[in-house]
């Protein structure tokens, strides 16, 4: 079963209704030791870095999500959610994250006429287009972006998808079951839920290949 994790930020019901809009059974737990027996798990995020990273190490979900992760079963950050999984964000200071992608989480530099947060439809660069999370997806297709920081891994490989906000900017990453995305899917319309359908799907033998 999907288990989305619930830390007390983000709009869960919403990418919860969107995996059952598709057919698949999500459950929303705040129980760390669910993602143990999860086939696939979710975390979806938004708000501040250093409140979400807080919350996860108060509920103790820290070491759940690495085994999660390290067990192999396809596991996909959405939003702040993505930002969490890297090692440190300069949001508001200097925050520790998750550790488990190495790099950081950086505010959009200024620039004239520049609008921050980056909100709204934007298309996207697929640099991955062979992941299974990415298939029947098509080069350029539009998501929908909320944020004002964005991830600068220190491994461009696994670098999925960017998309362009002044300058290019990391719109996914992706490495083996793992995948996570800046974008919201559950608010993207058809191709989001392609997007989320395909995680669903997703087997650890094809995401281990």
């Amino acid at each position: 079963m999907l288990h989305i994790v619930d830390y007390g930020m983000g709009n869960l019901r919403s990418v919860q209704k969107a995996f059952e809009k598709l057919g698949f059974e999500a459950v929303i737990t705040n129980n760390p030791r669910d993602l143990a027996t999860a086939d696939r798990v979710v975390l979806p995020g938004v708000g501040a870095f250093r409140d979400a990273i807080a919350e996860l190490k108060r509920l103790d979900f820290v070491p759940a999500i690495h085994d999660a992760i390290e067990s192999g079963k396809p596991f996909l950050g959405i939003c702040l959610g993505l930002q969490l999984l890297f090692d440190v964000s300069y949001e508001d200071g200097e925050h520790e994250g998750l550790g488990v992608i190495p790099g950081q989480v950086v505010r959009f530099k200024s620039q004239p006429d520049l609008k921050v947060p980056h909100m709204g439809w934007n298309s996207l660069t697929l640099t991955q287009p062979n992941h299974p999370v990415l298939k029947d997806i098509a080069p350029g297709s539009h998501f929908y972006f909320v944020h004002s920081y964005h991830v600068v891994p220190q491994d461009p490989g696994l670098i999925a998808a960017t998309s362009h906000h002044g300058s290019d900017f990391v719109a996914m990453i992706a490495r083996g079951n793992l995948t996570a995305a800046q974008f919201h899917p559950e608010k993207s319309q058809k191709v989001g839920l392609q997007l989320l359908k395909n995680f669903a799907e997703m087997k650890t033998k094809q995401v281990a290949e």
